[in-house]
């Protein structure tokens, strides 16, 4: 099990792991709305969104998106919590036990990129995803 941070810069994330990369380095993976089965769903303006991107170098992962059309940054936070697993009894245990109390907002199920995925707010307020490739 590993835990990064995914972070939601809303319109800025090409820039802000851009920056990122230039200073720590790594290699930056990004997905846009346009590039996924469900870009056909989104407005012209959201096509060329950051759906996901991933920014890897030695020893950490830090992931980021411009989050979801219509769904407006809500609360102060713009980061969630991700952990991958490669066990998927482990990723369903840990997000039922995990999301118990808590509001979900994607049941764990499979996805287009392969991955076994879900999220949910915790009942403290602490956004989550679980991804099992």
């Amino acid at each position: 099990m590993q835990v990064s941070p995914y972070l939601f810069f809303y319109g800025r994330t090409e820039e802000a792991m851009k920056f990122y990369q230039s200073a720590l380095g790594g290699d930056l993976e990004i997905s846009r709305n346009s590039d996924s089965p469900m870009g056909d769903g989104v407005s012209e303006a959201w096509k060329n969104k950051v759906m996901h991107s991933t920014l890897k170098s030695d020893g950490f992962d830090i992931m980021a998106s411009d989050g979801r059309e219509g769904s407006p940054q809500e609360k102060e936070s713009n980061i969630s919590l991700c952990i991958g697993f490669s066990d998927e009894a482990k990723a369903r245990e840990i997000f039922d036990k995990l999301s118990a109390g808590g509001n979900v907002t994607m049941p764990l199920e499979k996805m287009f990129w392969g991955a076994l995925y879900g999220q949910f707010t915790d009942k403290y307020g602490i956004d989550w995803m679980i991804n099992c490739s």
